[in-house]
């Protein structure tokens, strides 16, 4: 009976029966690896934060033990989601702000703001998302209805793409805004006598922004605690906020360094000449929380308050030949991108029109001249000039694009754009050809932050109501597979994370999402009711449902 026994150990130790350990087992599941092979395995072992090995269920169960394992129930797993632009901090302040989404009319914004709690006289009134666009009467609001329930208060209130604002009269006083100038790369609107209607447009938004109160530094920390939640309950694991200042980014820093922020982040600093001077000097940073490695530009504003700098004048604004505008001179932008290439930082900027699209191309042409791996990129390139696309193959310039943009825009875009113009517009996959990847993100809070909705809107390219039936411009939809290494591996590249993260491999990041159905294979229509079920940062379980 003894000999029997130790054959039996000897037996179990040379198959390898748990002979080695792991922190986490995750088992009886469809693990998608995002892989260069695009490969699948039933099971993983997780160790010090990090993939150990992948394979079959008994091969990783028999020969790995844990303290911890997980049962996916036949479940699919993801890499961790990234989204490759978006406002996080801004995400999070907002949320103290009145939510004006999806307002259909004018009244409506003005009853949601009614509808915050009693206000001391100077306190002010701040909500964002509201889109004249999709009201009956599409046109601009003006303060005069502010002024009436708020004859006390400074109102500012911020269009959906943040692109313009209202603010009422109180605030006009506080900025002297009938003696300003209209303002470069900005607007002031004003009426048939010359008087400002209150609505501001890119550049001449910072007239008001500079006498709003800023958040403490509690306000920002808890704004962050709360954008962490919320993206974590959506499978994201990594966010790139796209705009931050030096402060910003320290605050960052030290609450993942505390432990309290588990949320990786990929840092594109602001366009400011404080963080140009200090961070050329530093260089670019990167932890396995922190990523420090680009900066942000606007070229020009957004499509919907026609800002957006068009080649030719607006459809809807032919009579007047407007255009739209660029935010700065080419000069600044030429001066900047040397000193970035120089002090080796990451250039990515916002570009919607097709005039802004071919300047910016132009520009980092002159810097990069010809195929590199600097993975320069332009954020968003809604439209783009079909003798400009090949700019992005020719010099290694990666589209940064948000897929629910189409879908929020296919609306109204043809009346900015027309018929014909507008084919150029949010070319996905005409994009994707000329480096052979496009990274995904929200630009949230300008969109919901869903990964799961930005999957629906590149693959399907229809409204949650499933409008158009046949899908938006469907010549330019990504792939289900496209749309997931979008939201992974490709957004791993254009952060410099390949190595680390946007793939379940060994030796990678355990940042991983459990959905309860497979995006690859549910129907289109079941798409957006598939929810998250549990979401891990290095191993760690960060949400479960």
């Amino acid at each position: 009976m003894k000999a029997i026994s130790i054959s039996l150990i000897l037996l179990l130790a040379g198959c390898g029966f748990q002979t080695e350990t792991a922190d986490l087992i995750v088992h009886n599941a469809q693990i998608y690896t995002v892989d260069s092979e695009f490969s699948t395995h039933e099971a993983m072992a997780i160790k010090n934060g990090v993939v150990l090995e992948l394979g079959p269920e008994r091969q990783i169960l028999n020969k790995y033990s844990a303290p911890e394992k997980y049962d996916a129930q036949k479940r699919a797993v993801y890499p961790g989601f990234i989204d490759a632009h978006c406002h996080f901090l801004a995400y999070g302040l907002g949320l103290n702000e009145a939510d004006l989404v999806g307002t259909s009319s004018w009244n409506e914004v003005v009853t949601r703001l009614q509808s915050i709690e009693m206000l001391n006289s100077e306190d002010w009134v701040l909500g964002r998302g509201w889109d004249q666009n999709d009201w009956d009467i599409n046109e601009f609001p003006t303060a005069e209805m502010l002024d009436e329930l708020f004859p006390d208060n400074p109102v500012f209130i911020r269009r959906v793409d943040g692109h313009a604002a209202l603010i009422n009269s109180k605030v006009m006083e506080l900025i002297d805004l009938k003696n300003q100038e209209d303002v470069p790369g900005g607007e002031i609107l004003r009426d048939e006598n010359s008087v400002p209607t209150g609505i501001l447009i890119d550049n001449a938004i910072s007239l008001a922004e500079n006498v709003i109160p800023q958040p403490s530094l509690d306000q920002k920390t808890q704004a962050l605690m709360n954008a962490q939640r919320d993206c974590f309950g959506v499978g994201l694991t990594t966010v790139d906020d796209a705009g931050l200042l030096k402060d910003e980014v320290e605050l960052i820093k030290k609450l993942q360094d505390d432990g309290e922020l588990d949320m990786r982040v990929y840092v594109m600093l602001s366009d400011t000449p404080e963080n140009m001077e200090y961070y050329c000097a530093t260089g670019p940073y990167k932890d396995d929380k922190l990523n420090i490695g680009a900066f942000k530009f606007y070229a020009d504003g957004a499509l919907g308050s026609r800002g957006a700098c068009l080649i030719k004048p607006y459809t809807d604004r032919d009579s007047t030949g407007h255009r739209g505008f660029l935010l700065s001179s080419v000069e600044h932008y030429r001066e900047s991108a040397q000193k970035l290439y120089d002090a080796g930082f990451q250039m990515n900027t916002h570009c919607i029109g097709d005039s802004a699209n071919r300047m910016m191309l132009g520009v980092y042409a002159e810097v990069l001249k010809g195929t590199n791996d600097r993975r320069w990129r332009i954020e968003h390139a809604q439209v783009v000039h079909k003798t400009d696309v090949p700019y992005f193959g020719a010099y290694s310039i990666l589209p940064s694009i948000q897929p629910t943009h189409a879908t929020s825009d296919m609306y109204w875009a043809e009346m900015r754009l027309g018929r014909n113009r507008v084919r150029r517009a949010y070319a996905y996959k005409e994009l994707l050809a000329q480096n052979g990847m496009v990274t995904l993100g929200t630009d949230f809070p300008v969109e919901g932050i869903s990964p799961l909705r930005t999957f629906y809107a590149a693959v399907v390219r229809k409204d949650t109501k499933g409008f158009p039936a046949e899908g938006f411009q469907m010549e330019n939809a990504l792939s289900r597979q496209e749309a997931l290494q979008g939201l992974t591996i490709w957004a791993a590249l254009s952060n410099f994370e390949e190595n680390e993260k946007g793939s379940l491999e060994v030796g990678k990041m355990a940042d991983f999402v459990v959905l309860d159905r497979d995006i690859m294979l549910v129907p289109d229509n079941q798409l957006l009711d598939v929810q998250v079920k549990a979401t891990y940062v290095g191993g760690k379980q960060v949400f479960a449902k």
